[in-house]
């Protein structure tokens, strides 16, 4: 199935938890800023939520 927009994901460092939310669709996940370890997808937020 193929979505026309960017899909919001969070991203985490699994050594240092660090974490961030970039768009897809992105060839490859980025490393991290802080340690330089490839991340993560942690959650998908194309999904409301409410807190």
């Amino acid at each position: 199935m193929k979505r026309g927009k960017k899909e919001p994901i969070e991203v985490v460092c699994p050594k240092c938890r660090y974490t961030e939310i970039i768009y897809l669709p992105i060839e490859d996940l980025p490393r991290c800023p802080e340690c330089k370890t490839q991340m993560l997808i942690s959650e998908l937020l194309d999904e409301g939520k409410s807190y």
